[in-house]
């Protein structure tokens, strides 16, 4: 019995030892290797793009309303003999609907009316000049035979100014009853116009369609009452086309000057989300918008919808593509953004301890040793950049000149980069430089919220931290 104890006791401290040493292995191997986590500068395309966000409207709408006031009485039928509804196909003359013409039916009655009596007006106004013009010559002769006899015992002076007068009138009343007929004619020109407008009116009563096109929109009912006072009521909405769509973007100020006219663009909308549309930018809206301090401009983008797909009114998440480079060096930009501590770098790429005599040299070339030696970026030009690559267990430093960035590959160039190189992104954790499980929380606990993405594992070689874009 006390054998077996004294060897399990020798057993367990021979795991120990044993332990011990694969422990101080692996750490002494982590530590002769630098522990950084690189991946390999490769060749690959590059595209910058601008993303917004937008909606999906038809090219061409027409709201079309009501002139006149009065109930709806019944709808149309389309093309396919059906009552006109929601995504009705309709041909330009189709009758939507059909308002009452009770009203507008007696207001015709009644313009007819007038305008016949406004007519017989007239024939009487003709025929009264014609009486005035004879009673006319009437008294001219009269007014004649008494200038001739002359006032004497023939003619009593009296008698004489009663001709002379009975002559003027007459004169006068063919004046009057010629502006009677101008007045009739008037009046039947007023009663034609007011029975055209009444039937203008009736034939408002029966609305049609004035294009060929989809009713995406029906906004009454049968019963309904419309009414038309300053602005006419809408009735349906109707996309002209519904295969040539456009996606009208709202882009940031801060891009609105990478966009122009042509530009190919491509989006994508919830209901596909498989599927990459493309079109092309048409025009960029002048009318900017402001929401919180914060301004855009509206950008129409053009594509095609002879498939149908597209709906109206879906919301589309677009790229502008604003510049393309081809089958270049690229890196991670989370290798641009890292920096190493002044202990991991190679001692030949230090910077030089700081004494009187080197303050003058040091001053000089501050802002290109700052750069070179795990200083910061912040003096550098905006095409310079920095990325190292390990030697031994220590890193050194190659200066590149960036280029196209995609937000998460950036174009480098260097005469020091060749593809396949490795350069350093990040460093191990500790975890990883003893060999053991990555840190995180007990498998029995829940799980809350985590997404299938979150818990995949890292893609070979390497990839940067999450958010590493830009």
């Amino acid at each position: 019995m006390r054998n077996t104890v004294r060897l399990i006791i020798i057993a367990v401290l021979a795991l120990g030892i044993v332990g011990c040493g694969l422990a101080w292995h692996l750490a002494r191997k982590g530590k002769a290797d630098g522990g950084f986590r690189t991946v390999q500068v490769r060749r690959a395309d590059v595209v910058a793009t601008i993303k917004a966000t937008g909606t999906v409207e038809p090219e061409e709408v027409v709201d079309v309303g009501a002139q006149v006031a009065g109930l709806i009485s019944a709808f149309g039928k389309d093309k396919h003999g059906k009552t006109i509804d929601y995504c009705s196909e309709v041909e330009a003359g189709t009758v939507l609907v059909k308002i009452d013409e009770a009203l507008y039916l007696a207001d015709l009655a009644s313009a007819e009316a007038g305008l016949q009596q406004a007519k017989a007006n007239r024939v009487s106004a003709d025929a009264n000049v014609l009486q005035m013009q004879a009673r006319l010559v009437e008294a001219e002769q009269d007014w004649k035979r008494a200038q001739k006899l002359g006032p004497s015992e023939a003619l009593a002076p009296t008698t004489y100014d009663q001709y002379r007068a009975t002559y003027e009138v007459a004169k006068a009343n063919v004046e009057v009853a010629a502006a009677a007929v101008e007045q009739a004619k008037a009046n039947t020109a007023a009663a034609q116009a007011t029975l055209d407008r009444a039937k203008q009116n009736l034939g408002y009563c029966t609305i049609t369609s004035p294009v060929k096109g989809v009713i995406i929109d029906r906004r009454v009912n049968i019963g309904q009452t419309v009414v038309s006072s300053l602005s006419a009521p809408s009735l349906f909405l109707l996309a002209k086309d519904l295969t040539r769509i456009q996606v009208w973007v709202s882009v940031n100020e801060a891009d609105i000057g990478s966009i122009h006219s042509g530009m190919p663009a491509t989006f994508t909308v919830d209901a596909y989300p498989d599927k990459v549309f493309h079109g092309r930018v048409g025009k960029i809206r002048l009318n900017a918008t402001m929401t919180q301090n914060v301004v855009t401009y509206t950008v129409e983008v053009l594509t095609d919808n002879a498939d149908g797909k597209l709906l109206p009114y879906l919301t589309a998440n677009a790229q502008f593509i604003t510049a393309t480079r081809e089958n270049v060096l690229t890196v991670p930009n989370a290798a641009l953004r890292w920096r190493p501590r002044p202990e991991q770098i190679a001692a030949e790429f230090r910077r030089p301890a700081r004494g009187p005599d080197a303050s003058k040299s040091s001053k000089s070339s501050k802002g290109r040793r700052s750069q070179l030696f795990g200083g910061g970026l912040e003096g550098a030009a905006q095409a310079e950049g920095m990325i190292w690559t390990q030697q031994g267990a220590f890193v050194r430093p190659v200066r590149v000149t960036t280029g196209l960035t995609d937000g998460t590959q950036t174009e480098v160039q260097s005469g020091d980069l060749t593809e396949g190189l490795a350069i350093v992104i990040g460093e191990r954790s500790p975890q990883a430089l003893a060999g053991g499980p990555p840190a995180g929380p007990s498998p029995f606990t829940p799980q809350l919220g985590r997404s299938r993405a979150s818990a995949a594992p890292a893609a070979a070689g390497g990839g940067g931290p999450p958010g590493g874009g830009r």
